[in-house]
């Protein structure tokens, strides 16, 4: 066992640590098995040494960032405990400082992992980004975010959201309606990110301005997309030719975005998926980044982490 005691100076940032109730702590004392006593603004960890040093640093960054005049809630206190435990050296108030978007109910839009930062300036710094990794690690949120707030910025006429419309278990051609309502269902995830942001109204003015496009890949062909934030989801999906169809599209002033699972291919044969191809022969190309994130970056619920865990050990163990 382990012990560490922290003096913080100002009181009100101490309630805002812990929160109403001390419901922030009770969060941290059930994430790390440490124990927490507060005597004023004295702040006691005990438990296993590196667990009381993870929660000391965290503590620490947390503090200093609610004294700054920056607020804490307590969704940000599992990824602080994440991030720190990760990688030490990390700056949580840069991290969590780094404010992407204001959504249309003034909610904000920031990294939760150092990953997710790495991600956010490898897209503000190079024209085209991968972002590979499992459900939930916000490479897609976070890409339509980057995108509406160059949008919103003036720095890109319009974004362009596509998706290969490849059925994950299901036939097409059984949906009803015509071939727009029958690919409709594959791009709503696209629509919902977009209504939490900018909401539903906004979003649907914009569609029919034709500022923002969401379509199926193969729309994409044969076309120059200029002073354009096009976003491809689901590119575990492609086929190679696919891939390099979409990739070849980008015009003047434009920009893309790449995201992928690449456990979840549906491809009837999936060493043909473009994302897997992509990533062996464009890596060394100055200009493109490719960003990977794993299981410990999911930002869901925290049941999905294990979900996700539990199915790479079973196809580990056919394998």
């Amino acid at each position: 066992m382990s012990k560490a005691t922290l003096s913080f100076k100002e009181p009100d940032a101490v309630r805002q640590l812990f929160g109403d109730r001390n419901r922030n702590l009770g969060i941290i004392e059930a994430a790390m098995e440490v124990r927490i006593g507060l005597r004023g603004t004295e702040t006691t960890i005990s438990g296993a040494e590196a667990d009381v040093e993870i929660t000391a640093r965290a503590l620490t960054q947390l503090y200093e960032i609610i004294s700054s005049g920056q607020p804490v809630y307590p969704n940000d206190i599992p990824f602080a405990l994440k991030i720190v435990s990760r990688s030490p050296g990390a700056d949580l108030k840069e991290i969590f400082s780094d404010k992407i978007l204001v959504t249309c109910d003034r909610g904000i839009i920031a990294p939760k992992s150092l990953a997710q930062k790495v991600y956010i300036d490898a897209i503000r710094n190079h024209d085209i980004v991968f972002g590979i990794g499992p459900a939930g690690t916000g490479k897609t949120w976070l890409a339509v975010a980057m995108a509406s707030a160059a949008l919103n910025s003036g720095g890109i006429k319009r974004i362009i959201l596509a998706r290969p419309a490849v059925e994950a278990g299901e036939r097409l051609g059984f949906l009803p309606g015509d071939m727009a309502q029958k690919v409709n269902p594959y791009l709503r995830p696209l629509h919902d990110a977009l209504y939490a942001m900018l909401g539903q109204e906004k979003t649907a003015e914009m569609i029919e301005a034709e500022t923002i496009e969401i379509a199926p890949l193969a729309f994409m062909r044969g076309r120059t997309l200029n002073n354009a934030f096009v976003i491809l989801d689901e590119a575990q999906n492609t086929t190679r030719e696919q891939m390099k169809m979409f990739l070849t599209r980008l015009g003047f002033n434009s920009r893309a975005v790449i995201t992928g699972d690449i456990t979840q291919i549906d491809l009837p044969n999936p060493g043909h998926s473009g994302l897997i191809h992509a990533a062996k022969i464009l890596k060394d190309i100055k200009g493109l980044e490719f960003c990977h994130f794993t299981e410990a970056d999911v930002v869901r619920h925290p049941l999905v982490q294990k979900v996700i865990i539990a199915y790479d050990k079973s196809g580990r163990r056919k394998n």
